[in-house]
């Protein structure tokens, strides 16, 4: 029964934490840790990140139903290659490829070494600064209908990143869009659209680890963490959207630069256990 009680709070965690820049992986790997329950595994962790983005794609329906039909259509009708959607469509593709080969080359060594809690306190104070610099010093001159590709590679790889732990999907690619001169809601609109393919298709690819592999809750706790984490995560996507429109990210970032630089304290402290 401890388990799910466990699978609650961590689901929140998931939800509340999975959109915001401030890494959904890197929050699943403290404070399991500091509560005592040790590291749940980066199965359980990108399983229950599919609940996350199944709100996405709820939220997202329809801008996801029309870029797909469009690029869908665009393979036998060329008139509507040129259409922002269809390019749209291409800059999701192209952009979520570097995620995705890496995240398959570099496997073993995110379930191991990435997990140090030395490396994701690190992480979170480095990608921290470099975001609220990114929102703060660079002019804001482009929404989204001026995404290209070149952004939409720069972003990808961006993302990237974010197989370390600490660095954070949505914080790494806001970053950028932000660098790029991306308005706050344009970059993190792409964000989310350009996250769809890489976590849904990692949570798939872990779905075997569940039964014998990386993860110590099991099926019934994994499932009641990937709810929770749907519910959460809808609500905090509603919320953050609506956030950018008039806020900055620096609340973000001084958040980041505190959790990184407790952790790496408590590290240090021996209070907790760097692992990886």
């Amino acid at each position: 029964m401890f388990d799910f009680f466990k699978a609650v709070v961590l689901g929140t965690l998931q939800g509340l934490t999975e959109f915001l820049p401030i890494s959904s992986s890197a929050h699943l790997r403290i404070f399991p840790e500091l509560f005592g329950w040790g590291d749940p595994g980066a199965a359980f962790t990108a399983v229950i990140q599919i609940g996350t983005e199944l709100a996405v794609l709820i939220y997202f329906r329809h801008d996801i139903w029309r870029i797909g039909s469009s690029w869908v259509k665009a393979l036998w009708q060329p008139e509507l290659r040129s259409q922002p959607d269809t390019k749209m469509g291409w800059y999701i593709i192209v952009g979520s490829m570097p995620i995705v080969v890496l995240g398959v080359i570099l496997k073993d060594v995110i379930e191991s070494d990435f997990r140090s809690l030395w490396i994701i306190g690190t992480t979170l104070i480095v990608l921290g600064v470099l975001l609220g610099v990114a929102d703060r010093f660079r002019p804001t001159n482009k929404s989204a209908k001026h995404i290209r590709m070149f952004d939409a590679v720069c972003m990808g790889a961006a993302q990237a990143c974010a197989l370390i732990p600490g660095v954070s999907r949505s914080g790494a690619t806001i970053s950028m869009g932000r660098f790029l001169g991306f308005d706050r809601q344009s970059s993190t609109r792409f964000a989310f659209l350009l996250a769809i393919p890489a976590v849904v298709g990692a949570g798939l690819f872990e779905l075997n680890e569940i039964p014998n592999g990386d993860n110590s809750y099991g099926w019934g706790p994994t499932i009641v963490a990937t709810i929770v984490s749907f519910v959460v995560g809808y609500a905090a996507i509603a919320w953050l959207l609506k956030y950018v429109e008039t806020k900055s990210f620096m609340p973000f970032v001084v958040y980041r630069v505190m959790l990184g630089g407790g952790t790496l304290i408590l590290v240090a402290a021996g209070v907790l256990a760097s692992g990886g």
